[in-house]
């Protein structure tokens, strides 16, 4: 039976992640494609595909069709979102498919029309694009229609969006390269100058996410880590501990901490007290790096509060959106 239904998509750099009305998320994978170059087809999506990377041979690529939250591949793009939409619906039909997707504050007009472009070509019938800031907002629970000032940063894969949001709108707004892929980039770069080791990407993930801190105040925490020797290319293991990598860390952090002050500088004094009150929300999968709301609070000076459940709180916004549209509009 064919029917109408509403769809909330986080479109990220690292993740996906599906919101369908009336059930929740359904649906949260890497946002990468496992492509054959020899026989110019699509290997595997998601995270079958994520699961490739490193291990495949030189005929496969693992591509990431969005770079900084901007569509760098369109037909790539298109294809993900097919197999995104078409798995979170399952063998239903529908006859009017509305899709909001979220995007960062910072791109061009041309990079909206890509992005309401490959959702149509996905099968969309209606697309409708919202902030980052905007839905992370709506998605923690805030009522943004009202005449106050809430500071959100959103730690996505590849940006921080960090806005103002206020009347349903945003009043003051940065857009900075301090997402999640760069913590993870950095403590890859990090272990190559400090203990001369190679190490992939899915490994420098799972460090970060088990001992990675931008704290020096919590408990030191260590990992045994297995990479490929710099010089004799054989394996390798050492032992990190999470007050060494705070160092490799923090300057991300604190650079991230200096953008959230220049926003509040660029607010009204009305915003700015409004911020001072009510504190800052950190979102995005980034908010969970442990201590960089200590960071934020910090330069701030300002409470700063981890939204519940932050890697999903734009595509909880994104769905819910619609359903409030007309009260922002």
């Amino acid at each position: 039976m064919a029917y109408a239904t509403d769809i909330g998509i986080d479109l990220g750099t690292s993740n996906v992640v599906v919101y369908i009305k009336g059930k929740g998320i359904v649906l949260k994978e890497p946002a990468v494609i496992a492509y054959d170059r020899d026989a110019e087809k699509i290997k595997a999506f998601g995270e079958e595909a994520r699961q490739m990377i490193g291990r495949t041979p030189g005929n496969i690529a693992g591509i990431r069709p969005l770079k900084e939250g901007i569509i760098s591949d369109y037909v790539m793009t298109e294809e993900l979102l097919k197999y995104f939409i078409q798995k979170a619906m399952g063998n239903r039909g529908f006859l009017k498919l509305r899709i909001v997707i979220s995007i960062p504050t910072r791109v061009t007009d041309v990079e909206k029309r890509a992005v309401e472009e490959a959702a149509y070509l996905a099968g969309a019938r209606e697309v409708t694009l919202v902030a980052n800031p905007v839905a992370s907002a709506i998605g923690s629970g805030i009522d943004i229609t009202l005449p106050y000032g809430t500071l959100v940063v959103d730690v996505g894969g590849g940006v921080a969006d960090i806005a103002i949001v206020s009347l349903g709108g945003i009043a003051a707004a940065s857009c900075v390269p301090a997402g999640g892929n760069q913590f993870t980039e950095s403590i890859i770069r990090y272990l190559r100058k400090t203990h001369l080791m190679f190490i992939g990407e899915q490994t420098a993930e799972a460090v970060k996410i088990r001992i990675g801190t931008v704290s020096k105040n919590g408990k030191n925490k260590s990992m045994e880590i297995k990479g490929r020797n710099v010089f004799t290319g054989l394996p390798s293991r050492i032992l990190v501990t999470s007050e060494e990598l705070s160092g490799a860390l923090s300057e991300i952090a604190e650079s991230l901490a200096d953008s959230v002050c220049g926003v509040i500088e660029q607010a009204t004094p009305e915003l700015a007290n409004d911020v001072a009150r009510r504190g800052i929300i950190l979102t995005g999968g980034g908010a969970l790096l442990k201590g960089l709301d200590e960071v934020i609070k910090k330069k701030t000076g300002i409470e700063t509060i981890i939204a519940e459940k932050p890697d999903c709180t734009v595509a909880l916004g994104t769905g819910r959106y619609l359903e409030l549209k007309g009260r922002y509009e």
